[in-house]
């Protein structure tokens, strides 16, 4: 049984630390705050993931970092990832710990063919500027043999345990029309366009394999992810899942948009937009045929998701 540092309590976090227990290891699970989880085998820590020295320590009897994090401002992902990436690779150095960095599809920017890890980082905007530089400099301590390292990246995720406000399909598709909504606006996106939809335990899943497999070190792997659908598509499966009548689906209108973008949050969605806006497809066969890993079917990973939301609305309601 091995040692694994866990930074990040959220979704992701605790789903990795989940699938790690699973396999018999050992898992500390670090956040700011020491968040207290009701998983067995894992213990809580607060740590602040800036500071390489704390985390260098509790990783020291660590075979692996993973790098669950999520800043908590969206809109500043310039500010408040480079401390956090920077710490980890010095603590990762220091440690030899291996590290496992938890990542998305911001780096490949606009594509227009479905993405494979071979797809160049060609970001068109800050976050995917920082996510690029994020494994670009993980990966040239690896050349350089400073450390282990690797990063899965997932396409939007959804699923139990995903916040409130990370996951667009939840917030926008699923929850609504769980809350009773008969006509769905979506910020951004076409409802027919065909989207990868990642679920919330593969991310922790694939994790805990790469954590766990010294096949991973030196490159990057896509979370294997259930063939596209449409947010359309997706809304009329809930609704027949909710026993609902199936939902209009509209994007909210351009101009009300615009003038939504005195709001910070609503301008950070101007460089993820083209992900809605036409198909956005995630080729993941070579963690499937490397590692033997299959998503979960489509139809339990979107029963389970909205069992566990509709159960979460009824005790709110009670």
């Amino acid at each position: 049984m091995a040692h694994h540092l866990v930074l990040g309590a959220g979704g992701i976090g605790r789903a990795t630390a989940a699938a790690l227990v699973a396999r018999g290891e050992a898992v500390t699970l670090a956040s700011r705050s020491g968040t207290s989880v009701d998983l067995e085998g894992v213990s809580t820590l607060a740590l602040d993931a800036t500071d390489a020295d704390a985390v260098a320590g509790a990783a020291s009897t660590a075979a692996t970092i993973v790098n669950a994090v999520s800043p908590v401002n969206y809109t500043h992902w310039d500010r408040d990832w480079p401390p956090i990436a920077n710490a980890l690779l010095q603590a990762a150095e220091r440690s030899g710990a291996g590290l496992v960095t938890v990542s998305n599809l911001y780096g490949y920017g606009k594509v227009d063919a479905p993405m494979t890890e071979a797809t160049p980082l060609r970001p068109n905007g800050i976050k995917g500027e920082v996510r690029a530089r994020m494994w670009t400099d993980a990966f040239t301590a690896y050349q350089q043999g400073r450390i282990r390292a690797t990063e899965l990246r997932a396409s939007d995720y959804f699923g139990p345990g995903a916040g409130r406000l990370v996951s667009y399909l939840q917030g926008f598709v699923i929850r609504p029309l769980i809350e009773g909504k008969s006509t769905l606006r979506l910020p951004v996106g076409d409802p027919h366009a065909p989207h990868s939809w990642t679920y919330l335990a593969d991310i922790g899943e694939l994790a805990a394999v790469l954590a766990t497999d010294d096949r991973s070190w030196g490159r990057a792997w896509h979370v294997p992810t259930a063939p596209p659908l449409s947010m359309a598509e997706v809304a009329a499966q809930v609704a027949a899942l909710i026993q609902a009548p199936t939902p209009r689906v509209r994007r909210i209108p351009a101009a009300a948009m615009w003038a939504a973008h005195v709001v910070p949050l609503v301008r950070a969605l101007d460089e993820t937009k083209h992900q809605f806006e036409q198909s956005f497809v995630i080729d993941a066969s070579a963690a499937e045929s490397t590692f033997g890993f299959r998503p979960t079917a489509w139809a339990t990973a979107l029963a389970e998701t909205v069992a566990s939301l509709t159960s979460g609305h009824v005790a709110a309601a009670a």
